[in-house]
C-alpha cells in the first residue's frame, strides 16, 4: 500500500471547495435571517400538504438532544463542533483534490457545522425552520446547515459501500 502525502499547494486539496464552506454558511445563516426577520417564534406557515416553516429554536443537538438541560450543553455543543470542524479542515487539507466524493463529503459536513456553530456562539441556539411532516407526525425542524450535513454524511456512507474518491 502506497503512502498518501499531504497536496503541496492548499489549491491542490480539498480546499479547493473552500467556495461551497462559504456559500453553505451564507446561504445558512440568510435563510436563518429571514425566518427570524418575518416570522415570530412558533409561528408556522403552511406550504405544502406535508411541509410548513416554522420559527424555533433548538437549544441542543440532533434532534434537541439535550435541550432541556439548563444551559451547559449550549458550550459543550460549541466545543464539540470547533473541534470537529478543525480535524475536518485538517482533512479537507491532507486530501488530494482527486478524492472528489470525500472532499465534497467535508466541504457540506463543514460548512454545516460552522452554519449551526455561528447560531450556538451568536445567539445561545440554533434557528431552526423547515417542518415536514406525514399526518400528525413531524420530523424533527431542521435548516440549511442541518441538510447540508445530512448530504455529507451520506456522501461519505455513498463512498465508504461503493466508491474510491481517487476514482471519480
Amino acid at each position: 500500500m502506497s503512502k498518501v502525502t499531504k497536496p503541496e499547494q492548499w489549491q491542490q486539496s480539498g480546499w479547493h471547495l473552500w467556495w461551497l464552506i462559504v456559500a453553505l454558511v451564507l446561504a445558512d445563516q440568510f435563510t436563518k435571517w429571514l425566518v427570524v426577520a418575518n416570522m415570530d417564534l412558533f409561528q408556522r406557515i403552511n406550504l405544502l400538504p406535508f411541509f410548513d416553516l416554522v420559527h424555533v429554536r433548538n437549544y441542543g443537538a440532533a434532534f434537541s438532544f439535550l435541550s432541556d438541560q439548563g444551559g451547559w450543553q449550549r458550550w459543550f455543543f460549541t466545543v464539540i463542533a470547533i473541534a470537529i470542524s478543525a480535524v475536518i479542515a485538517w482533512l479537507l487539507r491532507r486530501q488530494t483534490r482527486q478524492m472528489v466524493i470525500a472532499n465534497w463529503s467535508f466541504a457540506l459536513i463543514l460548512g454545516g457545522a460552522i452554519g449551526n456553530l455561528v447560531d450556538r456562539i451568536r445567539l445561545g441556539y440554533v434557528v431552526d425552520f423547515l417542518d415536514f411532516y406525514v399526518g400528525s407526525y413531524h420530523w424533527p425542524a431542521f435548516n440549511v446547515a442541518d441538510s447540508a450535513i445530512v448530504i455529507g454524511a451520506g456522501l461519505m456512507i455513498y463512498e465508504g459501500f461503493f466508491g474510491k474518491s481517487s476514482e471519480s
